[in-house]
């Protein structure tokens, strides 16, 4: 642990010219103290690295002096690639070893380059949680599924599913961070299939290992599946008159419906009139009652009177 922080010091130093003790300590969750010690033994082992006092001192690196210790491990060339998603790299147990690596990446570029990567890492952040959600809390269930997947393990757990809580045993090949939520990609009776971590209980790690695919492509795999289920979804079309005061808050819909509401062309009178696809009769009815008069329904009529229905229990309840 000592070792893998002095090397991270030594980049750090490289990387930013000028390092207060303080900033270190914190980075690393040690006592300025330790700080000094760990920069004693950079120096004793023939570092050039000193220390300027003042408000804005801390320790450097002599002008040129570039280490060239920055081989990576295989962990941390496997969790490079979530350095620039903290959150999920921490949830996976890669936090630590991503950041190490991240730094290491930035040392073994030219000054120019890890100058401009620097940049880019400073002004682009990625927040995968959604509006008025909260993350949801680290489970140790998601760290023993990152296992299964990195060792190629078969998983034993229990399924939340429609038909009730089921016994199974899958063999996982990828997982997937969707607005927030963790999703992974199992195969079951030799079929991938999608599966949601929330509804998955008492996980566990069975020695029995499996053959990956060799052909399997994680992304295209959940695309695919995504591409069923939204198909599966579109049973019924309806019929809408769209006011612009509603098209401020298309957001709240589907994309299936916005985009053909999106696109039509305003009538004299600034409502569209479009046909967009539907789930069903009750979702339609929910999703839509929160427009009030914004937006009409045309047809179907079962719609029509499914808002009527709803609209008349919101009057007598307020009424």
């Amino acid at each position: 642990m000592r070792a893998s922080r002095l090397l991270s010091i030594l980049i750090l130093l490289q990387i930013h010219g000028r390092v207060s003790a303080r900033t270190l300590a914190e980075r690393f969750e040690v006592s300025k103290r330790t700080i000094y010690r760990d920069v004693d033994e950079l120096s004793a082992a023939g570092v050039p690295i000193y220390a300027e006092r003042g408000a804005a001192g801390g320790f450097a690196l002599l002008d040129g002096w570039q280490t060239r210790l920055t081989g990576m491990t295989g962990e941390e060339a496997e969790a490079i690639l979530l350095s620039g998603m903290p959150s999920a790299a921490a949830d996976l147990g890669y936090g630590e070893t991503a950041a190490t690596a991240r730094l290491k990446l930035f040392a073994a570029m030219s000054a120019p380059s890890s100058a401009a990567a620097q940049r880019v890492a400073d002004r682009f952040h990625f927040d995968p949680i959604p509006w008025h959600r909260r993350p949801a809390p680290r489970r140790e269930d998601l760290r023993l599924l990152a296992r299964a997947v990195w060792e190629c393990r078969r998983l034993q757990l229990v399924y939340d599913s429609w038909g009730g809580p089921k016994p199974r045993t899958l063999e996982p090949l990828g997982i997937v961070l969707k607005a927030g939520e963790y999703y992974f990609v199992a195969l079951r009776r030799g079929q991938p299939a999608i599966h949601k971590l929330d509804y998955a209980r008492d996980l566990v790690l069975l020695d029995e290992g499996f053959a990956r695919p060799p052909d399997f492509d994680l992304a295209a795999a959940w695309r695919d599946a995504l591409a069923r289920f939204e198909a599966g979804l579109r049973r019924d079309v309806a019929t809408l008159r769209v006011a612009p005061a509603a098209m401020s808050r298309l957001g709240s819909l589907n994309a299936d419906v916005t985009e053909p509401i999106l696109s039509a062309t305003p009538e004299a009178d600034g409502w569209r009139r479009v046909t967009v696809p539907i789930e069903s009769i009750d979702f339609a009815a929910g999703q839509l009652l929160g427009f009030a008069a914004a937006i009409e329904v045309l047809a179907p009529a079962a719609l029509r009177a499914e808002l009527k229905k709803r609209a008349e229990a919101v009057t007598a309840l307020y009424g």
